[in-house]
């Protein structure tokens, strides 16, 4: 080793030696180990979530220290409660997530946590314990492969409708949150959570959120353009008084996301479309709605108590139905690919599609 040789013979004669950068390159100032594109991540997380600035901007500020690479390595890279009213975009932050990050928006880990709802339950988490039934073999509910994600990837877990767990199930998370791991009950084998997205859902506060809403004049586009501050600390007043304060203290945020009103009506429809031409276009069809369908649409497509779902539920009833019925008649007349392209028009109340 010539060159190692080299360096000892200049520090025996009093040389200084050169110096030699030990850090691996991916972490040097300006360069990371994960892939994802950060601004189009940020752009396309504001394209898929309506109406939830304050969740956007601290998503965009985990973004940043997670691609910096700078996260504490002895946690999981980011941790969060995404609380809020039914159909406002929790879940959907998930998914939006998964795809910026991963390439698709499937790829993470879910826990549908009303399921674990009895405190034995918590052995789905962790495994049986030693002596029972399938303690060797160590099986949890936890895909680890979309947990640890890669070099480049982060892994993504979310635990759906939070609340809904058992005591014993959430305190059995509290090592997770503190340290990112987790010891299945065997002993020989544990689960990374360090390079790890931790999201939890809950409506928590939802209920009361809805009820205040219904005694008030204010909805976004209305009244105003944030919830008051009253109404927010009432959320996290009762997010508080159901979680023990040392699992509130372990997450890094606790995000209140806001009902939806009138104004996000049209967004929340071309969301739609979007995902219905993306199904389309598989077939070599695009639809496209003109100003009057949105118009027309757009006057019964949110309830303010479901959210976007109401929206969805717009979408199939009112267009896939027609839209279906159109294509398999035009279909079975002609297969001529003229008809694969279909504009949507609005008169007197219904969806009629033509043929160009």
């Amino acid at each position: 080793m010539p060159f190692i040789n080299d360096m000892l013979a200049e520090q025996a004669q009093g040389t200084p030696a050169p110096a030699v950068n030990t850090r691996p390159a991916a972490t040097r100032l300006g360069q990371t180990r994960f892939r994802f594109d950060l601004p189009k991540a940020k752009e396309r997380l504001r394209e898929r979530i309506v109406g939830q600035p304050e969740a956007m901007a601290a998503l965009d500020d985990a973004l940043d220290v997670i691609k910096a690479d700078i996260a504490d390595p002895d946690r999981p890279l980011w941790s969060a409660l995404l609380a809020g009213p039914t159909g406002v975009g929790k879940t959907a932050t998930v998914k939006a997530l998964a795809e910026v990050l991963t390439g698709r928006a499937d790829n993470f880990c879910r826990i549908d946590m009303n399921t674990l709802s009895q405190a034995h339950y918590s052995a789905a988490l962790s495994g049986a314990p030693p002596g029972y039934v399938g303690s060797k073999e160590g099986h949890t509910l936890f895909d680890a492969a979309q947990i640890a994600g890669d070099y480049s990837t982060p892994g993504i877990v979310l635990f759906d409708e939070v609340e809904k767990a058992s005591p014993e199930v959430l305190r059995a998370l509290l090592n997770v949150l503190e340290n990112g791991h987790l010891r299945l009950s065997a002993g020989e084998k544990s689960l990374d959570f360090r390079n790890t997205l931790l999201l939890m859902t809950s409506n928590l506060g939802g209920r009361q959120l809805s009820a205040w809403l219904k005694r008030s004049s204010w909805w976004p586009g209305r009244g105003g353009t944030d919830l008051p501050r009253r109404v927010q600390r009432q959320v996290h007043e009762q997010i508080e008084a159901f979680f023990d304060p040392e699992f509130i203290n372990r997450l890094d945020r606790v995000l209140i996301y806001r009902p939806l009103g009138d104004t996000h009506t049209h967004s929340l429809l071309e969301l739609e479309l979007d995902r219905l031409n993306r199904r389309l276009n598989k077939k070599g069809w695009r639809l496209t709605l003109t100003a009057e369908a949105y118009e027309g649409l757009g006057k019964n497509a949110l309830d303010n108590r479901y959210g976007a779902r109401s929206v969805r539920r717009l979408m199939r009833d009112a267009v896939e139905a027609p839209l279906a019925s159109f294509l398999l008649q035009a279909g079975a007349e002609s297969p001529s690919p003229e008809l694969c392209l279909a504009e949507g028009h609005w008169q007197s109340g219904q969806l009629i599609f033509l043929a160009r």
